[in-house]
């Protein structure tokens, strides 16, 4: 029992040191943090004190350049995107082609931006084109919009890629590989950079007031326009359409593909729509109604394809839906800074269902476009230019109400000359690249290669080796 009570003592004795330690160490701890905390209020608290406005400048960029270079990103990230969206559409032997068309877009686009197009699209110049300054990122200021001049670059280099890449689905299975490297190049260099400064580097659109935040009509109107005309003058597939003219169906070998492209599409347009404000501006409220306009927008747009696609065919198809979800997207990026949450759903449900009838009318007129580029990038990107003009609020930071509010149609009328002057400057410039490059190189491949696949013809491997069917 003694033993017993000696043991006792013994560890009351033990608790009550480590108490008495954890004690010490605390107090210690706060001594530490006190003297640290009056260290570092000693030797910069006066610094703030002599220049606070440009500590507090400084800061602000350099958070305004991190969330713009993490947006830069997440639109780069959406290559990878477009990628698997339009290769999980198409044939497996044609799988290697359309990635490589993907890859080089980027790099295409990259070096056409950086000799070229930034000077086109933000260089100094007229209402028309800038001219002056940009070339090679030369002759202009170290800052752009706010952040970092390289910042800045990176951020609309990845825009154009976007652009330049949609044009692949479209003429995707039948484009000679040289044709559309040169096409690349060039929409990168200049048919985009023009447009860009009409809308984005001070020019004629601009200054009456046109509203793209972030690319409705200079991203997705110039890329869906310029898949229109190109794969017009390429001719459908071959088998796409009968003797009758009515289409047959080819079907994409990979739905799984196509889903994780069209997720990540999804999540890299966050960056793609809320980094367009180039700074965490008016404390972090623009960027939030932003991206919650973005989401609600995809959502709305898979339901409202999804629905329609059901009540026409009677089978609720996913691609169909997929390309809804991309479409509301696309139709909110003018508006998504404009409007209220409640009309961006309505421009998402709409323009899915744009979506669903526009590849319909493609078939009818016999334009054959395999992963649906035009209904979504062209038709909706129009659309979602016409819908500032109708839902925009100038409480929002455009330059006239929309026409829902008060009936005024300046902003609308507005708009669309904008949308209508954009299509008839792609139009005419891609039609005249595209009319060049059938004339030199060639804009199609043989008959045999197209038959056998373009991943052998053009590139002498297969995507999966050893799976390969030729037809």
């Amino acid at each position: 029992m003694c033993a017993a009570m000696n043991c006792c003592v013994a560890s009351n004795n033990e608790v009550t040191r480590m108490k008495g330690s954890f004690v010490r160490t605390v107090r210690l701890n706060w001594i530490l943090s006190a003297v640290l905390a009056c260290f570092l209020f000693g030797t910069t608290g006066s610094v703030f004190a002599a220049d606070d406005a440009i500590s507090v400048a400084d800061v602000k960029q350099g958070l305004d350049t991190v969330w713009v270079l993490i947006a830069a990103f997440l639109v780069f990230f959406m290559q990878a995107g477009f990628g698997m969206v339009e290769a999980g559409f198409i044939r497996a032997k044609n799988t290697c082609n359309i990635l490589t068309k993907n890859f080089l877009d980027f790099c295409m686009a990259s070096l056409g931006f950086l000799l070229i197009g930034y000077a086109l699209m933000f260089g100094d110049g007229n209402s028309f084109i800038g001219f002056k300054s940009g070339w090679m990122l030369t002759g202009v200021e170290a800052t752009s919009g706010g952040v970092p001049l390289y910042a800045f670059w990176l951020f609309q280099a990845a825009f154009c890629g976007a652009a330049a890449t949609i044009v692949a689905g479209g003429m995707a299975e039948r484009m000679n590989f040289k044709a559309y490297l040169i096409y690349s190049f060039l929409i990168s260099a200049i048919i985009y950079p023009v447009i860009g400064h009409w809308v984005w580097g001070g020019g004629w659109l601009a200054k009456m007031g046109f509203g793209d935040f972030a690319g409705s009509t200079v991203v997705h109107t110039t890329g869906g326009v310029a898949a229109l005309i190109g794969t017009m003058m390429l001719k459908p597939r071959l088998g796409k359409y009968g003797i009758d003219g009515k289409p047959k169906a080819i079907a994409g070998h990979s739905i799984p593909l196509a889903s994780l492209g069209v997720f990540i599409l999804w999540f890299g347009w966050f960056g793609f729509n809320a980094g367009s404000t180039l700074g965490i501006t008016n404390k972090g409220f623009d960027i939030a109604r932003v991206a919650i306009n973005t989401n609600l927008a995809a959502a709305l747009g898979g339901i409202g394809a999804m629905i329609a696609v059901w009540w026409r065919f009677g089978k609720p198809d996913l691609s169909m839906a997929m390309n809804g979800a991309l479409a509301g997207l696309v139709g909110v990026t003018a508006p998504c800074a404009f409007v209220e949450p409640w009309a961006a759903c309505l421009i998402g449900l709409s323009s899915g269902v744009i979506v669903v009838y526009g590849v319909e009318l493609l078939d009818r007129l016999q334009i054959d476009d395999p992963v649906g580029a035009v209904p979504v990038h062209g038709m909706c990107g129009i659309w979602g230019t016409i819908c500032v003009g109708i839902f925009g609020k100038e409480a929002l930071g455009l330059a006239n109400n929309g026409f829902i509010y008060g009936g005024n149609p300046t902003q609308l009328g507005i708009q669309m000359v904008g949308s209508v002057a954009t299509v008839v400057f792609v139009l005419a410039g891609m039609g005249l690249v595209f009319k060049v490059i059938d004339l030199t190189v060639g804009l199609r491949v043989s008959r045999t290669e197209e038959l056998r696949g373009l991943d052998i013809g053009e590139h002498g491997m297969e995507s999966y080796s050893g799976f390969q069917i030729f037809s």
